[in-house]
């Protein structure tokens, strides 16, 4: 079974009587989301972009972890451990990991930072960042993509929703990467033009279980310019060995939640997305297909 769901004030969420949509806000609506839908059971989460970041801090603050409760005998099943924590895996595409914050910009006054935020549903901004996301900008970085990458900015409370994330400062998941000690996969496009490409062997470098998969003829979003070929790759990561599920009670087959991102108005603008596969010893992923920007 599958669902979807945007981070809390970007895509197409409620913008109304929301009392913060800061950086913390988004990640408590995303465990907020899992433990009502999911249960809080095992799960791998990914994210592209800046849904990356997100999913940094998700997995940084849920790790799986087991521990025998007091008076238990080593050496018995799973079953009669506890569990702390849902993330027992993660996958990034192109994700933004070692970049933190917004730069200046959650420093400006609220009018000035206004100014900011209209500049970033420009059209004209958001036509660069349609080039800069694709190797293949013919087929790719057409009209239709730049109209759909944009339609969530013209909602009524969507200024809002931005102001309030710029002014928390945004995403900080460069301490946290080397946190994520659960098994990784860093999926990088080779011709991305938003993200240098040194930061897909610096995620495997920090990580203590990650590895990397380059995807050829590939610019920012994976998961849209190679969408086969990204789902190959995340099945085969779902179904390995070390993603059997701890626990007889996880949910039995794949959900893919999406979660439609922006990247920040900070420069680089790119079209991003969540994921969370509900842990299975056989996973099917599902091609992944990012939202707006």
């Amino acid at each position: 079974e599958g669902g979807g769901v945007d981070l809390l004030g970007w895509g197409y969420t409620q913008l109304d009587d929301v009392a913060s949509f800061s950086a913390q806000a988004k990640i408590e609506a995303l465990e907020g989301f899992w433990k009502t839908m999911g249960g809080y059971g095992e799960v791998v989460v990914g994210g592209a972009s800046l849904g990356g970041a997100a999913v940094i801090e998700f997995a940084a603050k849920n790790l799986c972890r087991f521990s025998k409760e007091e008076g238990q005998l080593e050496g018995r099943d799973d079953e009669n451990k506890t569990r702390e924590g849902c993330v027992r895996g993660t996958v990034l595409l192109d994700a933004q990991g070692f970049v933190d914050g917004i730069g200046p910009m959650s420093f400006l006054p609220s009018p000035l930072a206004r100014l900011g935020i209209q500049v970033l549903k420009s059209e004209p901004l958001r036509e660069s960042a349609n080039q800069m996301s694709y190797f293949d900008k013919e087929q790719f970085a057409t009209e239709d993509a730049l109209k759909v990458g944009r339609m969530h900015c013209l909602r009524d409370g969507w200024e809002e929703g931005m102001l309030s994330f710029m002014q928390s400062g945004g995403f900080r998941p460069k301490e946290k990467v080397g946190l994520v000690d659960v098994p990784s996969l860093v999926i990088w496009g080779r011709d991305d033009g938003i993200l240098e490409k040194e930061f897909a062997q610096k995620f495997v470098d920090t990580m203590p279980d990650a590895q990397l998969q380059w995807i050829e003829r590939c610019g920012h979003v994976p998961h849209l310019e190679q969408p086969e070929l990204t789902a190959k790759y995340i099945a085969e990561f779902l179904r390995s060995e070390k993603l059997r599920p701890l626990e007889t009670t996880s949910i039995s087959n794949a959900n893919y939640i999406m979660n439609n991102v922006m990247n920040g108005p900070w420069g680089a603008i790119g079209l991003g997305g969540v994921a969370v596969a509900a842990a299975t010893g056989a996973a099917a992923a599902g091609t992944l297909m990012g939202g707006g920007m």
